[in-house]
């Protein structure tokens, strides 16, 4: 299961056109509440750039943005030129120690092993930094996007922050958690590209893939809060962790 799950967290990169596509930004203010006065920042599990780009917009020196999967890492290049990428995981990072004063991770925490890498990223931080955990949750209080929910499955990250269960180890200290409610504007093919670049969609085999999106382009055609809309507000509750470095 644990090799499974290890696969899955490595498999967008043949998905990185649907992922720059369809994922959310994150927003501004949970950034700034992230990294605080933090300048010299790396983003670890940077996928296509998506908190990336806001880290930059946000003023910091991002340091370098590592991931796994190299075709992930292109997307980065072309989506936020100019900052220096690096093939690496959250344990193991390819930075000199107390090299940073901040290290963040969008939506990738639930993919690593805390222990490991709450260990490798106390040794690339210096001491009183900070790490940032940031995930954007579909908020399902919206009935369409129950249904949506229910035809893409839930995710390891929903289970993980529905079950309270967020954790880092030592040299951090404890977490402290913001939540912030926000919408996004989509139209219903950036919502099919979304679901697209999910870790249980990418592993499916292609006909079956293929009829979970059409069960969504369905959806979107059909529920009456959807139904003839060019652009969808689809409602976000973002979930923000810090923790301080000892």
């Amino acid at each position: 299961m644990a090799g499974e799950r290890a696969a899955r967290g490595r498999s967008f990169g043949g998905a990185a056109d649907a992922y720059a596509a369809g994922r959310p930004t994150y927003p501004a203010e949970a950034i700034a509440w992230l990294v605080e006065d933090a300048r010299r920042v790396v983003d670890v599990g940077a996928g296509t750039g998506k908190l990336t780009a806001g880290l930059v917009a946000a003023g910091c020196e991002v340091v370098a943005a590592v991931d796994p999967d190299p075709g992930m890492l292109a997307a980065l290049e072309r989506a936020v030129p100019g900052v220096p990428v690096l093939v690496g995981t959250a344990e193991s990072v390819p930075l000199p120690d107390a090299s940073v004063d901040a290290a963040v991770l969008g939506q990738a925490w639930h993919w690593v092993d805390p222990d490991a890498a709450s260990a490798e990223l106390g040794r690339v931080v210096r001491p009183g930094g900070v790490l940032g955990l940031v995930w954007n949750i579909r908020d399902e209080r919206e009935p369409w996007v129950a249904a949506l929910g229910e035809i893409m499955h839930g995710s390891d990250a929903e289970r993980m922050i529905g079950e309270g269960a967020v954790r880092v180890a030592a040299p951090f200290g404890p977490l402290v958690e913001r939540t912030l409610e926000w919408s996004m504007t989509r139209t219903a093919d950036e919502i099919v590209a979304m679901a697209a670049s999910r870790s249980y969609l990418i592993a499916m085999p292609a006909e079956e893939r293929a009829a979970v999106l059409d069960r969504i382009r369905e959806l979107l055609a059909t529920h009456p809060a959807t139904a003839g809309r060019t652009r969808i507000d689809l409602p976000y509750v973002t979930h923000a962790f810090r923790a301080v470095r000892a």
